[in-house]
């Protein structure tokens, strides 16, 4: 299924907290993808009701030097008890960042963007 365009739009707050938490870890490009964040912008949903959307960063921005794909981070989320049950994953096209994908493991579609709580990615009960 296609991704769902949308007008584009700021991050909202969820958004911004996840990817910064996300690229908070150090690997090369990292500081180059924060540098973005001013500038991205939520052009897609990936379905009715999804959080994982497609991003668009806009000129001018610090190209990160990375291959084109996923950005080298473990992000896994848990529920409230310590259950694993699912991860975050950031998509570049190689310089700037490109989608932000919720993938889960559980048999419900999460409905909002994990928490992050002491370090950790919390999915709400």
């Amino acid at each position: 299924m296609a991704p769902l365009s949308i007008d584009p739009r700021p991050l909202n707050a969820d958004e911004r907290a996840v990817l910064e938490h996300v690229l908070s870890a150090e690997f090369v490009g990292a500081s180059q993808l924060r540098s973005q964040l001013d500038r991205a912008e939520v052009i897609a949903v990936w379905a009715p009701g999804s959080v994982s959307v497609d991003l668009r960063v806009g000129a001018p921005c610090e190209p990160a030097a990375l291959p084109q794909g996923l950005v080298p981070v473990d992000a896994e989320v848990h529920d409230p008890s310590g259950a694993y049950v699912g991860e975050i994953l950031l998509w570049t096209d190689g310089a700037t960042l490109t989608a932000l994908e919720f993938a889960w493991v559980t048999d419900e579609m999460p409905t909002s963007l994990p928490a992050v709580l002491d370090g950790c990615l919390i999915r709400p009960a």
